[in-house]
């Protein structure tokens, strides 16, 4: 059984972000002139935070340079999370999208928006969002053997945040 680079790294790495008390999400290398590129996306219940991102950082680069995975030529190490709109490929990545709007693609071909209420390892339920604003949102169960792929979706007018910036504005006392 042969082993690829990518499965390597990330053997090398997977004990260093449980070790962190992370989750590593994505390895990739890429060639970026005359060096390479590695890029690392982890996350964590609650996200990740930049101290945590450059921590694991430091680590990593030490145990890549101990290590004859990257060889001895130049790399520019690049850690970071999955972002805002993260694809949604596990039961966990569902579980920390509570709450969030995902455009989801389902093996049948259809295609549908909605708020992730609650996931498991089987599924989630979801909140559809009506078409148009027309209707009313309806609650749906969906199996992750239904779901073809999903990503989380940028919010810019979410509700929350109306109640967010009401919460703000009580605690304002008028200094500028």
């Amino acid at each position: 059984m042969s082993t690829t680079h990518i499965d390597r790294l990330r053997a090398l790495l997977e004990p260093l972000a449980a070790q962190s008390g992370l989750d590593l999400e994505d390895v990739k290398v890429t060639q970026a002139g005359s060096r390479r590129q590695v890029q690392i996306d982890v996350d964590a219940d609650g996200g990740v935070d930049l101290d945590t991102v450059a921590e694991f950082s430091r680590l990593v680069g030490e145990a890549l340079d101990e290590s004859d995975v990257m060889g001895s030529g130049a790399y520019v190490l690049e850690v970071g999370s999955p972002g805002a709109e993260r694809p949604l490929d596990l039961p966990r990545h569902w579980v920390r999208a509570e709450g969030r709007l995902a455009k989801i693609h389902l093996v049948d071909g259809g295609e549908i928006v909605a708020r992730v209420l609650s996931a498991d390892e089987d599924g989630a339920l979801v909140e559809v969002q009506p078409v148009k604003g027309r209707g009313r949102a309806k609650e749906r169960r969906l199996e992750y053997a239904e779901v073809d792929r999903a990503r989380v979706q940028v919010e810019f007018n979410r509700k929350d945040d109306e109640q967010f910036d009401e919460l703000l504005d009580e605690g304002d006392d008028g200094a500028e």
